[in-house]
């Protein structure tokens, strides 16, 4: 039995992915637009859909507490930053979140997780400014471009986003499909939306 309902379950993983993987666009849908520059801001602005998600945001919160849930409710139990960025002393991310999400529907689980760093808070931000935030190596961790983009398209703790456990909604497309539009921002100059 156990077999039966891993591959029952793998059916139904297989049939969401499908349909999420429907909800962003391929950077090749975007070749109708002639203007690189503005090309550029439209694969960023389906980017968004990702970046924007409660999946993302969650982790990028403005302050120094992580909120959960599609609503971005404070966290439960009251959780701080720390000044690793993994939790305060004494209640460390580790202590609930393991290497793995506990199922059905418990914590979710990732051998790296932690919030991202302050200077990396995206909530309450407007794309166009989480753009130029992404792209300012004083705010970003020092990355370069095509580092964030190793990062969206490759880190396992963003990879997550998809692949969140229970009955959360995973984030919009794929992580590959994030990884390619990231690119294609970043190959045609990389412009930020205008607002």
């Amino acid at each position: 039995m156990p077999v039966i309902r891993t591959c029952v379950f793998a059916l139904c993983a297989a049939a969401a992915a499908a349909s999420w993987a429907a909800d962003l666009r391929t950077p090749e849908s975007f070749a109708s637009t002639s203007d690189p520059a503005q090309r550029s801001r439209e694969l960023f602005l389906e980017a968004g859909k990702v970046l924007q998600h409660p999946r993302c945001l969650n982790c990028h919160p403005n302050g120094d507490r992580p909120t959960q849930g599609m609503d971005l409710h404070p966290h439960l139990p009251l959780v701080v930053r720390g000044k690793d960025d993994k939790g305060a002393v004494g209640m460390r991310c580790t202590a609930c979140h393991q290497a793995a999400n506990v199922e059905p529907g418990g914590f979710p689980g990732n051998p790296l997780w932690h919030l991202a760093p302050g200077s990396m808070a995206w909530q309450g931000k407007t794309l166009a400014q989480i753009c130029v935030q992404i792209k300012d190596k004083r705010r970003n961790g020092g990355k370069s471009l095509p580092a964030i983009q190793e990062h969206m398209a490759s880190d396992g703790l963003v990879g997550w986003a998809w692949a969140p456990g229970g009955t959360r909604e995973p984030a919009p497309g794929t992580q590959e499909q994030l990884g390619a539009l990231i690119k294609a921002w970043i190959d045609t100059g990389a412009f930020c939306p205008a607002s």
